[in-house]
């Protein structure tokens, strides 16, 4: 059953998503000679930040919505909620326990009982929209909507929104990390026997011109499109994610903008190559409408490829870059921390899919 909902992968990425929150920077580890789990006796902080405190309980409102909601699936149907919370809350203990040996992270109990508040508040929404029939109403428009095997398109289809919170050069540009890799590559093996085995680029990166950019933003919006039409299975219905995926990118990118540089720049991305890329994105994902699902894949893994190709040919602007250290070092360290690795890794996890369906399809086939 687990692999037949895609609540169960979801909930995972939740738990690889919290622990990369709660342990960010992994980096200078020490033994305080106190026990992990002494935070649980300590005396309660004195400052409180409103932005702790709302994204302790959201950050584990999504596990234990999605842990509660897999239990359903599998046919689970007592003391769901509890088990759910008793899960997250052990995670939870966890955390705070290992973040004793981090000086960069303090643990405490109000963190834990506010990561519990929030499991328990995303299962109880869960086990309520299950007794009030909502979730059967979901079941029931997957069906209509959705091939069967859809699960793990439904987990990036969702993804896609939280990815684009994380900063990005180029709007709806995601997975731009070559050159980050580069950097890392070069100073880990600095002075070491290797060093001569990384290759070194013999030109330097040009920032992208308006046509690049505008192809770049294009591919953006296209490729969860073509993600979508791989499994919606009618023309009507496509039409529909099409007009989702557009009002999504336009809001998200434009909160992404706010909490980056503020309310008054919030819109401040959209100019005319982004917007000629985005017009462009929805003409072409209409021209796909009438298409099979086989060639939306076909196309989706062709427009992944140009577009890292393209964007990864850039280099992040110094004014981009500044950006970036506030969010990995400033007050979104753990917001940060739940999405940056989302906006990386997206992408590359999109045509790691393509890849399958199509290797799947054409063994089918044969």
């Amino acid at each position: 059953p687990m692999r037949k909902t895609s609540a169960w992968p979801l909930s995972q990425i939740c738990v690889a998503l919290i622990v990369y929150a709660s342990l960010y920077p992994f980096d200078h580890w020490r033994d305080q000679d106190l026990a992990p789990w002494s935070f649980l006796t300590a005396p309660w902080p004195k400052y409180w930040l409103g932005f702790d405190v709302v994204s302790n309980v959201l950050g584990y409102a999504p596990l234990g919505f999605f842990l509660t909601l897999s239990a359903m699936r599998m046919g689970w149907r007592t003391r769901v909620v509890t088990l759910a919370t008793l899960a997250a809350a052990a995670l939870s203990l966890a955390m705070e326990g290992l973040q004793s040996y981090l000086p960069a992270r303090v643990p405490s109990l109000p963190d834990f009982l506010l990561n519990t508040l929030g499991a328990w508040l995303g299962a109880g929404l869960a086990s309520s929209l299950e007794h009030l029939g909502l979730l059967r109403r979901w079941s029931q428009f997957r069906e209509r909507w959705f091939v069967r095997d859809a699960y793990m398109a439904l987990v990036l289809m969702a993804i896609w929104p939280a990815a684009l919170l994380f900063p990005v050069a180029v709007p709806l540009g995601l997975g731009q990390v070559w050159e980050r890799v580069e950097d890392a590559l070069t100073s880990a093996f600095e002075a070491t026997p290797f060093e001569d085995w990384i290759p070194l680029r013999a030109f330097e990166l040009e920032p992208l011109l308006p046509g690049a950019e505008l192809l770049c933003v294009m591919l953006g919006l296209l490729v969860p499109c073509l993600l979508g039409f791989g499994v919606i299975r009618q023309a009507g219905q496509r039409f529909l994610y099409v007009l989702a995926v557009l009002g999504m990118a336009l809001g998200v990118s434009a909160l992404s903008a706010t909490l980056s540089y503020g309310p008054v720049h919030a819109w401040t991305w959209l100019d005319l190559p982004v917007m000629l890329g985005m017009i462009f994105g929805c003409v072409v994902a209409l021209l796909f409408l009438p298409l099979s699902a086989r060639t939306a894949w076909t196309f989706l893994l062709l427009a992944v490829l140009v577009q890292q190709s393209v964007l990864n040919q850039s280099p992040e602007s110094a004014y981009f870059a500044q950006t970036l250290q506030t969010w990995e070092q400033g007050r979104f360290i753990r917001f940060n921390g739940l999405v940056q690795w989302l906006g990386w890794l997206w992408p590359y996890a999109v045509l790691v899919l393509a890849l399958v369906r199509l290797s799947r399809e054409r063994s089918t086939q044969n």
